[in-house]
């Protein structure tokens, strides 16, 4: 498809550039004959008067036919030459940047194919886990009352978790369309994280995990709510790959123009062929995909980093697997 646009795209550019060549070689044209005419009139006007030219002893200047003719036929060569040149770079150029003009195109489309096929997959594991156990149950002619409430669970389980990735899914999409147009507001970031931290804690005590919010008071320039669910995604990350009786400690540091946060687990770690892909929409770790640590779909740390990419800062992660894993995130410092 973009192979046959960048193939129109090019046409175009060559019809409009060929069409502005042709008008100026015209217009280069017609002066170059006007020019030819003119000097033609001046050598007929010597000519008439050739006696008093002789009289002053000045010779007449003679501009032979055939060399006006000839001289006209060069120009069109030349010009004719000049276009062909002309079409021969420009089909090359244009070639060049419809590609880079239909680059960010085709990158948007890819995007949502991929995204469109990533959604696809997750939603295919509920659904058909839903229609297996439903069609299981209903060829039984020996189902009892707790077997099909066991069933109902089972579905209802399954129910969470569509709508779970849902949510997700609305939400990454909200925060994909805003483009920067967040309002934003001077706050607290030892509140921020704090409000965090008391909505992630009923998580982390059945696992004895604890959280230390060392979070000093500084300000900057944000989205209350968004900034909100930033943290809760970090640190519901960090509880789910938490062992029992581990820490997570969330720390601060600013320079002279910006803010470092970073929550710092004691999981089990994320290995370094899956680092550069954390930030992937669907992306889990190995372990995370079987579901030995926890469920999910993997869009968590995608709405974290769009989240931080709305605030005009960055999400950076360092992990080792079995010592934990350390999130860090920059943010502009407009409130010292």
């Amino acid at each position: 498809m973009f192979k046959s646009a960048r193939l129109k795209l090019t046409a175009w550019y060559l019809a409009i550039i060929m069409l502005i060549s042709v008008l100026f070689s015209l217009v280069i044209y017609q002066g170059a004959t006007l020019e030819l005419r003119r000097m033609e009139r001046i050598q007929h006007f010597r000519q008439e008067s050739s006696e008093s030219f002789r009289r002053f002893s000045m010779p007449a200047f003679v501009l032979a036919p055939e060399v006006v003719e000839e001289t006209k036929q060069r120009i069109r060569l030349a010009l004719v030459t000049i276009n062909l040149m002309i079409l021969a770079a420009s089909g090359a150029v244009g070639y060049f940047l419809a590609g880079r003009t239909l680059k960010p195109i085709q990158e948007m489309v890819d995007e949502q194919n991929r995204f469109i096929t990533d959604a696809s997959h997750e939603l295919r594991t509920p659904l058909t886990s839903l229609r297996s156990e439903i069609e299981v149950n209903l060829r039984d002619n020996k189902l009892t009352l707790v077997d099909a409430q066991e069933l109902l669970r089972s579905n209802l389980e399954e129910v969470i978790n569509l709508q779970s990735l849902s949510d997700n899914l609305i939400q990454l999409t909200a925060y994909q369309k805003r483009n920067g147009t967040l309002p934003f507001e001077k706050l607290s970031l030892d509140e921020i994280t704090a409000i965090a931290c008391r909505k992630i804690t009923p998580l982390a005590l059945p696992k004895h995990v604890v959280i230390k919010n060392e979070v000093k008071q500084y300000f900057t320039n944000g989205d209350k709510q968004s900034l909100i669910e930033l943290f809760i995604i970090l640190l519901d990350n960090a509880v789910k790959y938490s062992h029992e009786n581990k820490r997570i400690i969330l720390a601060s540091k600013k320079t002279d123009h910006h803010l470092f946060i970073s929550v710092k687990d004691e999981g089990v770690g994320i290995s370094k062929s899956d680092l550069p892909y954390v930030f992937n929409r669907f992306y889990r770790a190995d372990k995370s995909r079987s579901k030995e640590m926890a469920t999910g779909y993997g869009l968590g740390l995608s709405i974290a980093k769009k989240i931080v990419e709305l605030h005009h800062g960055s999400i950076e992660v360092a992990s080792s697997l079995g010592k934990g894993t350390t999130f860090t995130v920059k943010l502009p410092l407009k409130y010292g």
